[in-house]
């Protein structure tokens, strides 16, 4: 693939003027092959492993921001879900491999390592029941490890077994840390990708090779700068803009993932496009849906923006290589935007309407603050709720709560860092117990049957 000088100037432009980075690049380890009866030889071999392969991608990574002066925000690990390595260990091996993992990113200096977690959508085995169990514990005692769950999926439907059990995990999880942050180290999913390279939802697929490399690129502050010039132009033209947008960002973010694997030696796997808000001046994605004409987000309108935007990255995204996977698309995480943040505040964004924009967007239900005193099964509910909007569209789909310790609908909490501030949203009070605690399996749609 040969980069154009043109294309060189305008991703030094970008970088320059609108906080173009690469989000994240993301190496996807196999761990199947340190499987032990043994469990401190286990730990061994996974802790040599990950911190071998975490240096080598922290230095390959530093030499080629330094080559191409384009940052590398995160570097991070995804590794087998933990559930399939620890089937045949004692009880307390979920724990233990977590403390090892997040002992082995911080030794090889990488910023989160995903992976624990388990793929649950049609039953859950005694392995995987017991990494749930201790997901309060791992999340509370460790720094990096970020934890997932995929408990639906269009061709199995939705396990609300596990469903039941999330609402009261996440309220400890929330007591166990300030703020509730250790929630913000899960997500729970339906249809979730496994080349996926964002956390927390990160994990190396058994579909995978040994080695995975994959880059998240973002540029929310790109497209905010074109949307902003061409504020007359009809829908149509716009979009077009917002595409070629897109190619060039995409474009860049190949170049770095394909040298990058090609340093290390391992295979390239996907570039991820989606808009990823951060907490800096301009970085807003719910900035660029009021540029397109809302007056703030969450305002009638609001989704047929956010669908207009999505279907404009994902196109220019696919021109541009053809190695688009992970969730693709855009993110709109309350905390993580400031516009977002803002829109709560005033009233304009409420969680329903949120649920309405997850229909056309990447990810879901992202980075919101709800009530300490939410009772779990309403918790529970909100998450059965999303992830049937995955079930039934055939799309990935999650969810990431964070129930505020003494906090209630309108306060202010601040989670520091990337992690951002925000409003805590009302929820319901009507409740939903009785539904939720069926329990069962929610089957797969009509559509699921398409073989």
């Amino acid at each position: 693939m040969e980069i154009s000088l043109v294309e060189v100037m305008e991703t030094v432009h970008m970088t320059l003027y609108h906080n173009f980075d690469i989000r994240t690049v993301t190496l996807g380890i196999n761990l199947k092959d340190c499987i032990h009866s043994d469990l401190e030889v286990f730990k061994s071999k996974v802790y040599d492993k990950v911190t071998d392969q975490g240096k080598k991608l922290v230095l390959e990574a530093e030499k080629l921001e330094d080559k191409y002066g384009i940052p590398i925000i995160n570097k991070r690990i995804s590794v087998t879900p933990v559930a399939l390595i620890v089937e045949s260990c004692s009880c307390d091996a979920p724990l233990e491999i977590a403390k090892t993992l997040d002992r082995a990113a911080f030794d090889a200096g990488i910023d989160f390592i995903g992976g624990y977690g388990a793929l649950v959508q049609k039953g859950m085995t005694k392995a995987d029941e017991r990494l749930i169990d201790s997901l309060p514990e791992v999340l509370s005692e460790t720094e990096r490890v970020c934890a997932f769950l995929n408990v639906a999926s269009t061709v199995s439907g939705m396990n609300m077994d596990a469903v039941i059990r999330l609402g009261g995990i996440l309220k400890d999880i929330s007591c166990k840390t300030d703020n509730g942050i250790g929630c913000a180290k899960f997500a729970v999913f339906s249809n979730a990708p496994e080349d996926n390279p964002f956390m927390a939802g990160a994990f190396h697929g058994v579909g995978e090779p040994d080695f995975s490399l994959n880059i998240g690129i973002s540029g929310p502050g790109v497209v905010r700068s074109v949307v902003e010039k061409n504020r007359d132009c009809d829908l149509t033209a716009l979009s077009e803009v917002i595409k070629r947008t897109a190619f060039k960002i995409t474009r860049a973010g190949e170049l770095i993932g394909r040298e990058l694997s090609s340093n290390m030696n391992v295979p390239f796997g996907i570039v991820d496009v989606s808009l990823a808000s951060t907490t800096k001046v301009g970085d807003s994605v719910a900035r660029i849906v009021e540029l397109m004409g809302i007056e703030r987000m969450g305002a009638p309108g609001s989704t047929a923006a956010l669908a207009l935007l999505i279907d404009a990255v994902k196109k220019g995204g696919a021109m541009a290589s053809g190695n688009v996977g992970g969730l693709s698309g855009t993110f709109i995480p309350v905390s993580e935007d400031s516009c977002m943040s803002a829109a709560v505040k005033a009233g304009a964004l409420s969680i329903e309407k949120l649920e309405a924009l997850t229909a056309v967007c990447s990810v879901g239900l992202d980075m919101i603050a709800i009530p300490g005193d939410t009772p779990a099964e309403t918790i529970s509910a909100i998450i059965a709720d999303e992830l049937s909007i995955g079930v039934v569209n055939g799309k990935t789909t999650g969810v990431r709560l964070i129930p505020v310790p003494g906090k209630r609908a309108g306060d202010f909490v601040n989670f520091g860092g990337l992690l951002g501030e925000t409003y805590v949203m009302d929820i319901s009070t009507f409740s939903s117990r009785d539904f939720i605690l069926r329990g069962g399996r929610m089957p797969g749609p009509i559509t699921s049957m398409r073989n």
